[in-house]
């Protein structure tokens, strides 16, 4: 029998969060950091990631990446 690891959810969610830059700076061509760095600039990890977890993990990657660039750009043109 395996014994199952429970992780808790708060750890789940950054994993997705690392996982949603990684992504797009892959996407964009650029390191993981110039992204993180871009997001945290308008707040977008704090107000969008991280609050709509549950709505973002449900979509595919490609559309998760093609919408989060979409919003960066977006948040930074308002900013």
């Amino acid at each position: 029998m395996v014994d199952l690891v429970q992780v808790p959810q708060t750890q789940v969610i950054m994993a997705f969060v690392a996982t949603c830059i990684e992504a797009t700076a892959r996407t964009l061509g650029t390191d993981y950091k110039t992204v993180f760095d871009r997001m945290e600039k308008v707040n977008m990890i704090d107000e969008y990631i991280y609050p709509c977890y549950e709505t973002l993990h449900t979509e595919s990657r490609e559309n998760l990446v093609d919408d989060l660039i979409k919003c960066l750009n977006n948040w930074e043109a308002k900013a």
